[in-house]
């Protein structure tokens, strides 16, 4: 199974020259350190952010520099800062091609609850809902199973939904999966993981085509 490096990994490999991507809080905010060669990205922080580098080396942070999940960050040269305002007009006039976002649910239809487990306290849904309603490509990256090994892969969430029918794919620590006509539909297996293991772990419909091959990393 993938580490939540890993995942961060191969989401990269999704990246395309050129792009402007928002990259969640979680799993994806690890993205931004794996830009594959000779791919020229801009990663945009809903707090304000275009430009955004990799964490810093230890020793080397700015407290005035931080993600949307608070975590220290670096910025490029050429990068900018502004305003939540100038922030969201960015991603509500859909000028990010790719948003990276983590998730507690995702649906066979591409449903994503991300941000209420109902009992527990939080402060508000923050920019997530308007990122699903905005972005035309989504990627979520998240576990297969959660703590009690029970499917976050469902027929139907069960979580309050963020956004409805607006997930594209799914990298989980098991496979790289595709959503489309109503299934998630089998792309990638984790190295070592078999196709039973990721139908056992998949409460949504799951369909697997021909062979499946596992994913590959640059050396």
């Amino acid at each position: 199974m993938l580490s939540k490096n890993e995942i961060a990994q191969r989401i990269g490999q999704e990246l395309q020259d050129k792009w402007y991507v928002n990259l969640g809080i979680g799993i994806p905010t690890l993205v931004a350190n794996y830009i594959p060669k000779g791919i020229d990205v801009e990663f945009q922080s809903e707090n304000g952010l275009l430009g955004m580098g990799p964490f810093p080396v230890e020793g080397t942070e700015d407290a005035d520099l931080i993600n949307a999940g608070k975590q220290t960050v670096t910025i490029l040269e050429g990068g900018s800062l502004f305003d939540s305002a100038m922030s969201f007009a960015m991603i509500r006039g859909q000028h990010v091609q790719l948003t990276v976002l983590g998730a507690m649910e995702v649906a066979e239809n591409g449903d994503i609850a991300n941000w209420k487990i109902p009992g527990r306290m939080v402060k508000g849904m923050g920019g997530a809902m308007d990122l699903v309603a905005s972005a035309e490509n989504i990627i979520v990256a998240m576990m297969h199973t959660n703590k009690k090994g029970e499917s976050k892969l469902l027929k139907q969430c069960s979580l309050p939904l963020t956004g409805v029918g607006c997930v594209k794919k799914v990298v989980t620590n098991l496979a790289v999966l595709e959503i489309k006509d109503g299934a998630f539909y089998l792309l990638e297996r984790a190295p070592g993981v078999s196709v039973e293991e990721i139908q056992n772990a998949t409460e949504g419909t799951l369909i697997v085509s021909g062979e499946i091959p596992e994913m590959k990393f640059p050396s």
